[in-house]
């Protein structure tokens, strides 16, 4: 595919759509719709060369037992969803320092300490360039409610077996999901 350019095609709050021109091997124009958190995007390379967005956060107990997962109402799709702990990064904040304010919004809880950040990895790449961070580490303290009223959000601590069960009634989000069924097999 040859990049072409792209159009603004609307701007919100959070996210700007926009349509990207491709041409195919064969000659055709190829128009992608796609969203972003870059309002201003000019060239092919506001499309990758960027820094993460977001971080998601997965974390383990001080035994390295339970799995710290997420039961969130999602608007987007309109149900509960499981996934990791997860929020965007405010400017001037490192993906660490998101994770430990998106943690302890989100569950009440604290970094411990961190073992791993995984490399860059895209959210959902068939519509978006939204670039996440994966913050890996153990967790402690005690549960509380989400700081906001926006978020319907249930933390806990979860087995290998109780991630098993959540897998078989409930939908998760994609990269939730793969990483909890290797865990709850390992």
């Amino acid at each position: 595919m040859i990049f072409k350019g792209l159009e603004k095609k609307e701007e919100g709050t959070f996210i700007t759509r926009y349509d990207l021109t491709y041409e195919t091997r064969d000659g055709q124009d190829k128009i992608y719709e796609i969203i972003s958190r870059n309002h201003d995007m000019k060239d092919l390379s506001d499309l990758h060369d960027k820094k993460a967005d977001a971080v998601v956060l997965i974390m383990e107990d001080e035994t390295g037992e339970k799995l710290l997962l997420n039961k969130e109402y999602r608007m987007s799709v309109g149900e509960w969803v499981v996934n990791f702990p997860a929020g965007l990064i405010d400017p001037g904040e490192t993906p660490e320092e998101a994770a430990r304010r998106e943690l302890s919004e989100e569950t009440g809880l604290h970094i411990v300490k961190v073992t791993d950040f995984i490399g860059e990895s895209y959210s959902a790449v068939g519509f978006a360039n939204e670039k996440n961070v994966c913050v890996v580490g153990v967790a402690g303290g005690e549960f509380k409610e989400s700081d906001s009223a926006f978020e319907e959000i249930e933390s806990a601590w979860y087995t290998k077996e109780q991630v098993r069960d959540l897998l078989k009634k409930y939908r998760f989000a994609a990269r939730t999901q793969a990483y909890c069924y290797l865990w709850s097999k390992a």
